[in-house]
């Protein structure tokens, strides 16, 4: 399995804000496990975190726009294509405005300032969505569509149609991400000359200039608007090339506007939260629909993982039999509601119970249809997750577990006698200051019965 990775030291980059024209401070640093990308408003009061969540975005119009408990942030794109495009999972990106610095419009000078300092990998391995039959999303009134199928690697092809001669059609394609510095990377935003009038008359673009912006021209250029352009990008003259762009600019290559939709497409799924294995396939990609597509597919995600029960071979010598359970945990019976650890790591821990009929809750609890109370799968789970928090400390004889809190408890199936139940927990968060906290499930059947997130602490036994 591969390993999660982060960047090995913080990195900063200053610039302007395009819509802005604020000048921007942004520290790339390193993230523990299962952290994700994150953004912290550290100009705010409290340094409040917006994770990078497809469920946060708000607007799609000149960018993706994230918020979350009234925290705003604009044109998250271009950094999480970067930090994708080089193969990190887990990155803290602190801000002190409400949008990333433009640079040149690209994802150039985020990639290098990432490679300038390094990547190293961490303990825990990396969650990968491998996609097993064909996911799709169309926007009905644009004709947007993307596609996302079956592959041995993560693959983005992008078809690009604006119905307009000075752009005309243009295709990009990537077979595997190590191919995003170099081909894609620098891809610089576009906008048509009929697009950037509408926003200069707005004041929207603040912090453009004609180093970070491919302007087509789709129109004759009246004499207003070359007073506006003049004045916004602090220029006396414009004329158009025969590619039918402004002048000051050359590009990269002749299909750019593909790869950088491109590099959209790949910034705007960064926000599913998940690797994915498979090819996307998007015709006319914008925002929105790269974002409806994020939302449907972490959706599919969310509901896969819960639904899916992990295969353990429960005949197999367990990793900790009831002796050494015993030996961790104080609990006793009737109370101890482990039977075996099968797994555990530093992140996770897998248990099993053998629920019989001589359960002496039975006898009270409907004896004439016996039905395993959920609070009792609830603690079982927590024993579980137990022997995970006590593993972090060299005496854990010493040591007890409380309950914090718990929350998101739902109950999906009946528990009877004769079942098996597995729990496996997962860390949330790495342990700090003793502070344990989970998402727990319990399966049956080859079905999920409960779910919950737990938070306990740890403490010394008087």
């Amino acid at each position: 399995m591969v390993k999660q990775k982060t960047i090995a030291k913080e990195v900063t980059i200053e610039g302007v804000g395009l819509h802005t024209g604020q000048s921007v401070k942004m520290v790339f640093k390193p993230a523990p496990v299962n952290n994700g990308f994150s953004f912290t408003r550290v100009d705010l009061e409290g340094s409040p975190v917006i994770q990078a969540d497809a469920n946060y975005v708000v607007s799609t119009e000149r960018g993706t726009n994230l918020e979350h408990k009234g925290v705003k942030l604009q044109t998250t794109e271009h950094v999480l294509a970067a930090l994708v495009g080089c193969d990190l999972d887990n990155v803290i990106i602190e801000i002190n405005a409400s949008e990333p610095p433009i640079m040149d419009g690209s994802s150039k000078f985020f990639v290098e300032a990432i490679d300038s300092v390094g990547t190293c990998e961490q303990e825990a391995e990396r969650e990968e969505y491998i996609v097993k039959e064909v996911i799709s999303y169309v926007d009905e009134k644009t004709g947007s569509e993307i596609i996302l199928m079956p592959a041995d690697e993560y693959q983005v092809t992008t078809m690009v149609d604006f119905g307009t001669k000075v752009l005309g059609t243009q295709n990009a394609s990537i077979k595997n991400l190590s191919e995003f510095r170099k081909e894609i990377s620098q891809a610089r935003t576009f906008s048509f000359l009929h697009e950037l009038e509408a926003l200069l008359q707005h004041g929207l673009i603040k912090g453009g200039d004609l180093n970070n912006a491919i302007v087509y021209v789709d129109k004759e250029i009246s004499p207003e608007t070359m007073e506006q352009l003049k004045v916004a990008f602090n220029k006396e003259k414009f004329t158009i090339k025969p590619n039918g762009i402004l002048d000051n600019l050359t590009l990269h290559y002749p299909n750019e506007a593909a790869r950088h939709k491109l590099l959209d497409v790949i910034g705007d799924l960064a926000l599913v939260g998940t690797r994915i294995r498979g090819k996307v396939i998007a015709n006319k990609p914008g925002h929105y629909v790269n974002t409806q597509f994020a939302k449907k597919l972490s959706k599919i995600i969310k509901t896969e993982k819960r639904n899916q029960v992990p295969s353990y071979d429960i005949n197999k010598e367990p990793l900790i039999d009831i002796k050494g359970i015993m030996n961790i945990l104080p609990h006793r019976p009737p109370f101890l509601l482990v039977d075996k650890i099968l797994e555990l790591s530093d992140t996770h821990v897998v248990g099993l119970k053998n629920v019989t009929m001589n359960e002496p809750f039975f006898v009270g609890h409907f004896p004439g249809a016996p039905v395993m109370p959920g609070v009792l799968q609830i603690e079982a789970m927590a024993q579980a997750g137990g022997i995970l928090a006590l593993s972090t400390v060299p005496d854990p004889e010493n040591y007890l577990t409380y309950f914090m809190k718990i929350d998101n408890v739902r109950f999906k199936q009946q528990v009877l006698p004769g079942d098996t139940l597995i729990f496996k927990l997962d860390l949330i968060s790495p342990i700090r200051r003793g502070i344990c906290h989970m998402q727990a499930y319990a399966y049956a059947n080859g079905k999920v019965a409960t779910e919950a997130e737990l938070m306990a602490q740890i403490v010394k036994a008087k």
